[in-house]
C-alpha cells in the first residue's frame, strides 16, 4: 500500500473502534455478549480475517478455552473443539502473551513438525494459514486474548495494524471489568435488600412483642396497685408511719412501672397509627405543650410568632415538641434558664430549632442520645425513651433530627419537616 492508503486504513481503523467504543459505552450490559460478538465480527471483517475468537486463560488447571467467536461465511465455526485446551500445547504462545506481546503467525504451513500435540497439528485441521493473537491483561495479571485467524489466504499485520488489536484487546478487558463491577454492584445491592426487609421483619417482630408484652403487664400492675391500696387503706390505724412509707415506695415504684410501660407501648406503636394527615399551625401545639408540662416559674420560653403550617399527624408532632421541651427543663441549669423555639426554611423542609442554656451533653455521648433507654442521669421520671421517640417519629415522616451541644453551654436541638 502507498502512503495515502496506509493513512486512510489507519483513520478507518481508528473510527471503527471509536464506534465499538462508543456502543460499549451506551449499551446495556445485560447485551454485552451481543455486543462482544458484534465487534469481533467488525474487527475481523475490518482485517480481512476468516475467524475471530476471545480465548480466557484458566492457570488453576492450566487450560485455555474459546469464550466467543466470529466466522465469515463459509467458515466453520471451532468454539465447540476448542475447550479445556492445555497450556501446555501452546508454549510459544503462551510465553509471548506473558511478556505482552502479540503472537503471530504468517505462515502456519511453515511451523516445524513437533508431533501429534504440536502448534502446527493444532491449527491446521482447522485449515489456518495466518493468525495473530493478542494478550488480554487486567490489572498486570494475563487472562486470556483475542485472536484474528486467515482460512483462504496468509495475511500480513503491519506495526500499526498490531497496535490497533491491542487498542482493542484492552477495550474488552475494560468492558468485561465494567460488567463484573456492576454484577458485582448488583448482587451488594440484592444482599442489601434481603438484610433491609430481614431487619424490617425483625424489627416489627421485636415492636410487636414490646407492644404484646407491654399491654399484657398492665392489668397485674393495676391489680397489684389496687391491692396495695386497698390494704392500706383498710389498716391505717395498725401500721406505722414507717410501714406507712413502705407502702408509698411500692406505689411510687408501681407508677414508675406504668410510665415505663405506657412509654414503651407509644414507641413500639408509632408506625401503627394510621391516621389521615391535616394541616396545623406548630404555634398552636407549642402552646399545647406548654398546658400540658410542669413549667418551673423561673423559666423564660421565647417561642417564635412565625412557626409555619405544616401537614402530618398532629398527636405525633405534639409529642416530638413535649419531649424536646421536657428535655430541656429536665438538664436545665438553676439561673435563669432559657428556651428559645424558632424556626427555619428552604425549598424543601422547615427545620425546627429548640435551643437551651442548660447543663449541655458531654461530647461522647453526642452519637449515643438518640439511642433507646440511654439515660445521661438517673430520673426517676425518664424512661430513657423521650428523645428516640421523637427520632422515630421525626425520620418516619421522611425527616431528620439532631442535635449540637457542648458540656455547660446548652443544647440545640434540631429537626426538619418536609413542605411535601
Amino acid at each position: 500500500m502507498d502512503k495515502d492508503q496506509i493513512i486512510n486504513q489507519q483513520v478507518r481503523l481508528q473510527q471503527l473502534l471509536i464506534s465499538i467504543s462508543t456502543e460499549y459505552i451506551n449499551a446495556d450490559l445485560q447485551d454485552i455478549d451481543g455486543l462482544i460478538n458484534n465487534s469481533l465480527q467488525k474487527m475481523g471483517e475490518f482485517v480481512e480475517a476468516d475467524r475471530s475468537y476471545i480465548f480466557s486463560y484458566n492457570f488453576t488447571d492450566n487450560t485455555t478455552n474459546n469464550t466467543y467467536e466470529w466466522c465469515a461465511p463459509g467458515i466453520e465455526p471451532e468454539i465447540q473443539n476448542l475447550q479445556n485446551i492445555p497450556v501446555e500445547y501452546i508454549p510459544q504462545w503462551l510465553e509471548a502473551h506473558k511478556k505482552n506481546e502479540a503472537f503471530y503467525i504468517q505462515d502456519v504451513s511453515k511451523l516445524p513438525d513437533d508431533g501429534e500435540f504440536g502448534l502446527k497439528a493444532i491449527l491446521e485441521p482447522q485449515g489456518i494459514q495466518s493468525l495473530i493473537a493478542i494478550p488480554k491483561i487486567k490489572n498486570g495479571e494475563l487472562i486470556g486474548f483475542v485472536g484474528f485467524d486467515s482460512v483462504k489466504k496468509l495475511f500480513d499485520y503491519s506495526e500499526n495494524e498490531k497496535n490497533i488489536l491491542f487498542v482493542f484487546a484492552n477495550m474488552l478487558v475494560n468492558v468485561r471489568q465494567r460488567k463484573e463491577n456492576e454484577e458485582r454492584i448488583k448482587e451488594q445491592e440484592e444482599k442489601k435488600e434481603i438484610l433491609l426487609q430481614n431487619l424490617e421483619k425483625q424489627n416489627k417482630e421485636l415492636s410487636d412483642y414490646a407492644h404484646a408484652v407491654s399491654h399484657d403487664l398492665k392489668a397485674p400492675l393495676r391489680n397489684i396497685n389496687a391491692l396495695i391500696n386497698w390494704i392500706k387503706e383498710d389498716n391505717l390505724d395498725k401500721f406505722d408511719d414507717e410501714t406507712l412509707a413502705s407502702f408509698d415506695m411500692m406505689l411510687q415504684n408501681l407508677e414508675k412501672m406504668d410510665h415505663l410501660i405506657v412509654t414503651i407501648l407509644d414507641y413500639s406503636s408509632i408506625d401503627k397509627i394510621d391516621t389521615v394527615a391535616t394541616n396545623f399551625n406548630l404555634n398552636d401545639v407549642v402552646n399545647d405543650c406548654l398546658k400540658k408540662i410542669e413549667i418551673p416559674s423561673d423559666f423564660k420560653i421565647i417561642v417564635s410568632d412565625a412557626l409555619p403550617i405544616v401537614n402530618g399527624n398532629k398527636q405525633r408532632m405534639t409529642q416530638v415538641f413535649q419531649n424536646l421541651i421536657q428535655n430541656a427543663i429536665d438538664f436545665s441549669k438553676s439561673d435563669a434558664p432559657v428556651i428559645e423555639i424558632d424556626c427555619t426554611e428552604n425549598d424543601e423542609f422547615h427545620t425546627i430549632k429548640i435551643k437551651d442554656n442548660g447543663i449541655g451533653i458531654k461530647k461522647e455521648y453526642i452519637d449515643r442520645i438518640f439511642d433507646s433507654f440511654m439515660k445521661l442521669h438517673n430520673n426517676f421520671n425518664s424512661a430513657g425513651l423521650g428523645l428516640p421517640i421523637a427520632k422515630r417519629i421525626i425520620e418516619s415522616r421522611g425527616g431528620r433530627i439532631w442535635v449540637e451541644s457542648e458540656e455547660n453551654s446548652g443544647s440545640t436541638f434540631y429537626f426538619t419537616i418536609p413542605k411535601n
